[in-house]
């Protein structure tokens, strides 16, 4: 039988039997580590246990890799950016490791060197992946892995939220290099972006059935949070759309995501702007709503934010922009306070 005991704020489960290797794991709650231990247990009377134990000790990061990519990540809503994630995961040297050997200290040495490249943000993003990897193999697919290495190290602050907003010249740059593009759908893409902020899987899945012309509506049905919303379009939107060619397969933007960020990156160099990802399109989409006045509430139906509280990370105004406001109202101050 499986024993279980509490150590600190930590479930620990170890199962043996007479002749056979012995099995153990940590678990942040009881119910899972009684759940381990039964299919330990399960294992072991099958006389099993010895043959995970082999099998698994001579499997490597990028087996668990390789197996997580192609039955989770596939079944998850968006997963091309995750799939592209793991891809690159799969060339670090760690994915040669084995599981049970792969030590915390290698995955804080690939956290602090990425941290010199990419945000916070992203590194806890690729962190939890691997991390939900080997605990989707340790309780689901009955690898006996002694730790989950994720769990040890610290993640990276997500404090300094990404603020990059377009420069005074820098959409017509970037248009007039995507104009340039052999591929004549990655103006549209842009242009659709900084119009109706919808984030790049959501322009890409748009079909012309989910366009409404006689309310001047697009119906987005797939989207990050889970939650279908239907959005108001611009005039620059509809004039935008009602040019556009109908492809024969009903999508509005024909194209893959893959095509798309290869043109974006392109015309980027060719425009010499840095520091530029399509996806902060969206937030100077947003931004530019709150400029012209819309409420909180009436940005979040056009963005599909859900806690206002989010909302705020992507409304980035410029001091100069709130300083022009105050002062077109001063006369009506001054004017009061005379009266």
């Amino acid at each position: 039988m499986a024993t279980i005991r509490k150590r600190g704020t930590k479930w620990q489960v170890q199962v043996r039997r007479k002749g056979q290797s012995s099995a153990s794991r940590s678990f942040n709650s009881k119910g899972d580590a009684r759940a381990w231990g039964r299919q330990m247990e399960t294992l072991a009377d099958k006389g099993n246990l010895d043959e995970v134990h082999q099998k698994t000790g001579k499997l490597t990061v990028k087996d668990l890799l390789v197996r997580y990519r192609d039955e989770v990540s596939a079944q998850k809503r968006g997963h091309d950016r995750e799939v592209h994630v793991i891809n690159a995961l799969l060339r670090e040297d760690f994915s040669r490791q084995q599981i049970n050997e792969v030590s915390p200290s290698v995955f804080a040495a690939y956290r602090d060197r990425r941290l010199k490249e990419v945000q916070g943000t992203s590194i806890r993003r690729y962190l939890g992946i691997i991390q939900h990897a080997f605990d989707v193999a340790a309780q689901e697919w009955g690898w006996p892995i002694r730790e989950n290495p994720i769990r040890s190290i610290r993640k990276p602050s997500t404090g300094n939220s990404r603020n990059r907003r377009l420069l005074p010249g820098e959409e017509g740059r970037v248009i007039d290099e995507c104009r340039g593009c052999q591929n004549s759908w990655i103006v549209p893409c842009v242009r659709l972006a900084l119009e109706t902020a919808m984030r790049r899987s959501e322009i890409l899945r748009m079909v012309w059935g989910d366009v409404d012309w006689e309310k001047r509506t697009l119906h987005i049905p797939e989207t990050k949070n889970g939650h279908p919303r239907t959005i108001p379009l611009t005039e620059e939107a509809m004039n935008l759309l009602k040019r556009l060619p109908h492809s024969m397969n009903g999508r509005v933007i024909p194209i893959s995501a893959t095509c798309l960020r290869m043109a974006w990156d392109r015309a980027l160099r060719r425009a010499g702007i840095k520091d530029l990802r399509f996806h902060d399109l969206r937030h100077e989409a947003i931004t530019r709503f709150v400029e012209r006045g819309l409420s909180v509430q009436e940005v979040a139906l056009i963005s599909g934010h859900r806690d206002y509280r989010m909302l705020a990370r992507y409304t980035h105004l410029r001091p100069e922009d709130v300083g022009r406001k105050l002062t077109q109202h001063l006369p009506y101050v001054q004017k009061a306070d005379k009266d």
